[in-house]
């Protein structure tokens, strides 16, 4: 009995949880994350790291320059054999020519096939399923033309003091029809304008029509594009610009305008809205054209137009 009293008590005892030596805490911060992982190029051992370092010793010790993102333009693409043609006959800038394969020629898919032919414009004999997803379901027959992106220009870019005559500079604010801008591109080539600007975000951007509608200047007058309008016209006030806007509710009427002879902005504003709050407290003046009171008011290019004219005339004087 004694004997099975002893085990007792040590099994027992054996069961017991007694003291333990700790690990002092060594565990716990074993466990511990240690902070987001390094990048390559912060990795001394690492490829890109020693890459890098390479680079710099090449450029003198000094880092490599990242070049800022731009975003992607997307490129369009005209169907039909009369846009196509046409398209041909504007000189609209062109990287490809699609033709279906077995198409029912006509004169309209042979001059096309000539034009791009004399102009080292690559033709593709493509199968309608595959032309009908690059146009997107559009009416091809059989036809079709990848446009690049249009280069904009930087609106500073359009501050030269090289350039002959006086400076002028037409900028448009919501205009989304891209025909009125190439109707507009036209009568800046016509009455010695300098360039155009528009905004990036609602407007109508370089299109194919707005190349077509233009005759050709669009290859000739420069085309900015501004992030924000406003602050763009401001920079052009601190570069010597006087900017005007066009409106029905002017304080000067366009033959009474006394800035003609000076560097010009001129800001069109859309046929619905007019000029933006923003943009009209930017002007140095509103400026009105004068017509008969049986008409409300004038397309966007045809007013364009009139105020590049009266501009053109006052500095010939």
């Amino acid at each position: 009995m004694a004997g099975n009293s002893q085990r007792r008590g040590a099994v027992r005892k054996s069961n017991k949880k007694g003291s333990t030596v700790g690990s002092g805490g060594q565990r716990r911060r074993g466990l511990e994350g240690k902070g987001p992982t390094p990048k390559a190029g912060d990795r001394p051992n690492h490829k890109a790291h020693k890459m890098a370092k390479a680079g710099e010793k090449r450029a003198g010790g000094r880092p490599p320059q990242r070049s800022p993102k731009k975003a992607a333009a997307s490129s369009e693409v005209v169907a039909g054999r009369n846009s196509v043609l046409e398209a041909l006959r504007a000189h609209v800038p062109v990287t490809t020519m699609y033709v279906a394969g077995r198409i029912d020629s006509d004169d309209r898919v042979r001059e096309a096939i000539k034009t791009a032919t004399e102009r080292s414009i690559p033709i593709l004999e493509t199968p309608r399923g595959e032309l009908d997803r690059l146009t997107d379901g559009a009416v091809h027959q059989g036809l079709a033309l990848q446009v690049p992106p249009y280069s904009y220009a930087d609106p500073r870019d359009l501050v030269d003091p090289e350039q002959p005559g006086i400076p002028l500079v037409v900028a448009l604010d919501g205009i989304t029809d891209p025909r009125n801008l190439g109707a507009i591109v036209r009568s800046v080539a016509a009455f010695g304008g300098h360039g155009v600007v528009v905004p990036s975000r609602r407007s109508a951007g370089m299109t194919a029509s707005a190349w077509k509608t233009s005759a050709g200047a669009a290859a000739r007058i420069p085309v900015a594009q501004a992030t924000n309008l406003t602050r763009a016209l401001e920079d052009y006030r601190k570069a010597g610009f006087f900017v005007i806007g066009l409106d029905m509710e002017g304080d000067v009427e366009l033959p009474d305008l006394e800035l003609a002879s000076e560097p010009l902005v001129i800001v069109v504003g859309s046929e619905g809205k007019g000029l933006s709050r923003l943009v009209r407290e930017t002007c140095d003046q509103i400026v009105s054209v004068p017509m008969s009171s049986a008409v409300e008011s004038l397309n966007a290019g045809i007013a364009t137009g009139v105020t590049l004219y009266e501009v053109a005339r006052r500095r010939r004087r």
